[in-house]
């Protein structure tokens, strides 16, 4: 079987050297010959780290060569290319560049040579010299001498993850959590004075506002923005300084502090350099812990999704006391279905979330002594989960929980024929006798309060006194436990 290099076509390639031997790299690439054998070592799945990734990854670069340059270890002519080069990269215009497969080495090696490769090359163009020419006597940008100048894979991939992932936090998830939080209470307002069927272990149970349902609702999304605000500070740390296992070796002391400094006030966030270098590097419990952050929030709005696609259920043969928006037809064969497709791709989000902090889990296991080698593995699980929830989320709020509204005939049906309404007959009447009512009520199809005008001496005043579903709704009006 050929190798990549073998087929690439005679002239379209030129040949680099690295320290271990000759590479053909396709012509038309910027990067070099370690990258072109992590394309030919790993052509596993064809995941690439992502936009915001490779984003990160620049503006972390540009900072390092900015902050190299403030102490002294790299000349302004150098620095000044290659932290072009980083802004060209993060807007973008060089993705295509960027061909490392996820499933590669663990720290995550190759994809942080890639980067270096490709932006020596940029800033080697910058400065007249060809791409690839190092090999010429020229002294162009090295992509380990001076583009990764104070660095190693084993801090800066680290530190690219929890870069990355705070942005994607703080730009995109929380607020389409706080978007839909809105939604919510806005709908527990519209509807808290709509009494409905409540229900527990899926059977009847007391009356319920359905503005009181949506309140729970809106309460779970605004304890899972809590729960995800509460892993923000681990994130913020910064593995960058560590360089090879923590200690530091080949950078200046003040080197992480600075570049995080630079990070914070570029971003707006507040990036610290890692407390332990060694914590940072070999454990990724900062990870773990906001996935486990994104799983709960998953599990939260699976239960949402889920009330409220089965509370639209019908429209005739189910539950049907919500209406949903119609957003596309619903079957190729049944003509007319409309099915809450909104909330089964929520849904299927929070599957995919759910699975991912397994693979995060496991992932982070493999810390091994001084380094975890399971990085690329943790980023692209963290940052699919996060994206995805995002969108999912955004989705959700603004084409499904928006639109929805209340089916009043269908509720105050189900009201009325809720057997559970004979629960505050237990304290006039007791608990057996209002039991035998609510069961003669079922075995003969009629309601609560037709059983109790024919068989209770009460008059019809003080049985829809007694009945009346807005007074069930607040403490104080039933009587014991379930």
């Amino acid at each position: 079987m050929s190798s990549t290099t073998d087929s690439i076509r005679p002239g379209s390639y030129r040949v680099e050297k690295d320290s271990m031997g000759e590479m053909k790299i396709p012509s038309e690439m910027l990067y070099g010959a370690s990258t072109q054998r992590a394309v030919e070592n790993f052509p596993v799945s064809g995941l690439r780290f992502g936009r915001e990734f490779i984003r990160a990854l620049a503006l972390i670069k540009g900072a390092c060569a900015e902050v190299n340059e403030r102490l002294g270890k790299l000349a302004p002519k150098l620095s000044a290319p290659i932290v072009q080069a980083c802004a060209a990269i993060a807007e973008g215009k060089y993705d295509n560049h960027f061909v490392v497969d996820i499933f590669q080495t663990g720290s995550g090696t190759s994809t942080n040579m890639n980067f270096n490769e490709v932006a020596a090359n940029l800033a080697n163009q910058s400065l007249g010299i060809a791409v690839g020419a190092k090999k010429t006597g020229h002294p162009p940008v090295h992509p380990n001498d001076q583009v990764n100048l104070g660095q190693s894979s084993n801090d800066i991939i680290p530190t690219t993850i929890h870069v990355t992932a705070a942005l994607s936090v703080t730009q995109e998830l929380l607020p389409a959590l706080r978007g839909l939080e809105a939604t919510l209470e806005k709908k527990a307002e519209a509807f808290k004075a709509i009494v409905k069927t409540g229900r527990t272990h899926l059977q009847d149970a007391t009356p319920i506002t359905l503005g009181q349902e949506f309140s729970g609702y809106a309460t779970q999304v605004k304890k899972g923005i809590a729960r995800i605000e509460r892993t923000l500070p681990s994130i913020y740390e910064l593995p960058v300084g560590g360089t090879a296992v923590g200690t530091g070796i080949n950078t200046d002391p003040k080197f992480g502090k600075l570049v995080a400094a630079h990070l914070a006030k570029t971003l707006g966030l507040p990036f610290v350099e890692a407390e332990n270098h060694f914590e940072a590097q070999a454990a990724k419990d900062a990870c773990v812990e906001l996935s486990g952050a994104l799983k709960t929030v998953a599990v939260s709005l699976i239960k949402i999704a889920n009330d409220i696609r089965w509370l639209a259920s019908g429209p005739r043969c189910g539950i049907g006391e919500l209406i949903l928006p119609a957003v596309q037809p619903g079957s190729s064969i049944m003509p007319g279905k409309v099915n809450p497709v909104i909330a089964e791709s929520l849904l299927q989000v929070c599957g995919q979330v759910i699975g991912n902090d397994t693979a995060i889990m496991f992932g982070a296991q493999s810390g091994n002594f001084e380094l975890n080698v399971m990085m690329p593995l943790i980023a692209h699980n963290l940052l699919q989960s996060i994206h995805c929830l995002a969108g999912g989320i955004r989705i959700f709020d603004e084409k499904c929980v928006q639109g929805v509204q209340a089916n009043f005939p269908r509720i105050e049906e189900t009201v009325e024929r809720s057997l559970m309404l004979a629960t505050p007959l237990a304290l006039v009447v007791g608990y057996d006798q209002a039991a035998e009512i609510a069961k003669k009520a079922h075995a003969e199809n009629k309601t609560v309060r037709e059983v109790a005008l024919a068989t209770l001496k009460l008059s019809p005043q003080e049985i829809k006194t007694i009945l009346d579903p807005s007074k069930m709704v607040v403490p104080g009006s039933g009587g014991g436990g379930e």
